[in-house]
């Protein structure tokens, strides 16, 4: 007997994605995922605010882009596909790694030399995939991915493929769903930025059904040594903490400046102290741990909350907005950094009294 629940995104929206009967569903129950109320996070914006945090990090490979990968996956396979390729700064490596050993198919990822988080390389090995490392960025290596797709040895599976975004959008239709409209704001990090796209397509698509009464202001964080939109310009050596929004030129620019232009949204920048400081806040207040990048939106949340220099202020906000997070990857994806921050664990006598001690009673 088959199990109804986790049926992943395919089964739960088939009919406002790209699927038909010949579709081959290639799934490992992604979706359905978390809208976390934070009483911190309501408190910190106050004006009878609720905020609520998206985490996309309880999704079979720890982030986001599963959404993406199983529609994109499953089309490929429709398809006849016999191999999939991407060029990645991690999340989308282990994931397209991992739906194409669930659809039984090869998978070769392009990825920048000592640029990817340990945790995103380890799994993009364990699900099989042939990873070639190149002496440039992640801009490289996507000029190469596409190179090789025109050759028609591979599909690619990078955002640039629209059967990722028509996944990606399902987030936006849980939203929805769960408290009935959409939120007024709506907070990103962007690197890519195939997700700020995505969602926007998932909200307007809900909204011209009448599924949904209003439209979100959308709102993107780039870290500052990575912020192409916030300079509107391309970033030849783009530099910061948090790896998985370490792009320059992203493939998604002119659709997510459109998404953001129509919702009467902004870009702004976070630097690397905040979004680290931002994901020890979330997790120490919040319970929530989540990877450098996806801290991006959390420490965008406090500049548009305390900051001067913010694009966009949340002080003058109405009250009683409803205001979405998106985090995009778990903590676990890309810990090294966090690690660096432990102190040595010095073990102390198995006595209670030293144990006493050493947690401080």
């Amino acid at each position: 007997m088959k199990l109804e629940q986790g049926r992943g995104v395919i089964a739960r929206y088939r009919d406002l994605l790209p699927i038909s009967d010949k579709t081959p569903v290639i799934s490992l129950a992604e979706g359905d995922t978390p809208l976390i109320y934070c009483r911190e996070l309501s408190k910190r914006v106050g004006r009878g605010c609720d905020v609520f945090v998206k985490n996309e990090g309880v999704n079979p490979t720890g982030s986001f882009k599963d959404r993406g990968m199983t529609v994109a996956v499953s089309k490929a396979m429709e398809r006849g596909a016999h191999a999939l390729i991407c060029a990645s700064t991690g999340n989308t490596s282990a994931s397209a790694a991992a739906y194409a050993a669930r659809a039984g198919i090869s998978c070769a990822v392009i990825l920048p030399a000592g640029k990817i988080a340990s945790g995103k390389l380890l799994q993009a090995f364990a699900y099989g995939a042939k990873i070639v490392a190149i002496e440039g960025n992640f801009d490289d290596a996507l000029r190469i991915v596409r190179e090789l797709g025109e050759r028609g040895d591979f599909v690619i599976v990078n955002s640039i493929n629209p059967d990722r975004i028509a996944g990606q959008k399902t987030a936006a239709f849980e939203i929805v769903d769960e408290i009935g409209d959409a939120p007024d704001y709506h907070l990103f990090p962007v690197g890519n930025a195939g997700n700020i796209m995505a969602y926007w397509n998932g909200y307007r698509g809900y909204h011209s059904q009448g599924r949904s009464r209003t439209l979100p202001v959308m709102l993107g964080f780039q870290a500052a040594g990575a912020a192409p939109f916030f300079h509107n310009r391309i970033i030849d050596r783009p530099e910061t903490i948090a790896s998985a929004i370490r792009i320059g030129n992203p493939a998604s620019w002119k659709q997510a400046r459109a998404a953001i232009e129509e919702s009467r949204g902004a870009v702004d920048v976070v630097t690397d102290e905040e979004i680290l400081d931002a994901q020890m806040w979330l997790a120490r207040h919040e319970g929530i741990f989540v990877e450098p990048a996806s801290a991006a939106a959390i420490a965008g949340f406090f500049k548009s909350c305390d900051s001067n220099e913010a694009v966009y202020s949340f002080r003058k906000i109405p009250e009683g907005s409803r205001i979405v997070c998106t985090v995009t990857g778990h903590g676990l994806k890309d810990p090294d950094v966090i690690m660096q921050r432990m102190k040595e664990l010095k073990p102390v006598a198995a006595t209670l009294d030293a144990v006493r001690r050493a947690i401080e009673l």
